[in-house]
């Protein structure tokens, strides 16, 4: 077990959560259970599955949590693309945001191979 602070995957996701949190802040009110809403569980669930993954007795567990990761990152790509494409956010944000949902994709790909040639 390892502590999942030390992950630069984690920080790096961490903080794009944080930003998350920003952006959806301006959002207008009626989707305030909406886009919203979405965007900010897909981009809470990213560390929360390195967290819980790290935690786990074995590589193939934590592999399967990053893969998890992954699919959560895939979905927040997306729903950033439309709040772009809503309105909701200008293009310098969007591409900003998208460069670091790319990174912390590639990261946990990385992660992921890395786990399953170890199990």
């Amino acid at each position: 077990m390892q502590d999942f602070r030390q992950l630069q995957v984690w920080q790096k996701s961490h903080q794009l959560v944080l930003q998350v949190y920003g952006i959806t802040q301006a959002f207008p009110a009626s989707e305030g259970y909406g886009l919203s809403q979405q965007m900010r569980r897909a981009s809470v669930s990213v560390p929360s599955n390195i967290a819980e993954g790290s935690g786990r007795g074995s590589d193939k567990e934590f592999a399967h949590f990053a893969q998890i990761a992954i699919g959560s990152i895939s979905e927040l790509e997306y729903q950033l693309l439309l709040a772009k494409d809503l309105g909701y956010l200008n293009a310098s944000r969007y591409q900003e945001l998208s460069l670091q949902i790319t990174e912390v994709k590639r990261m946990l790909i990385g992660l992921r191979k890395k786990l399953k040639a170890n199990s």
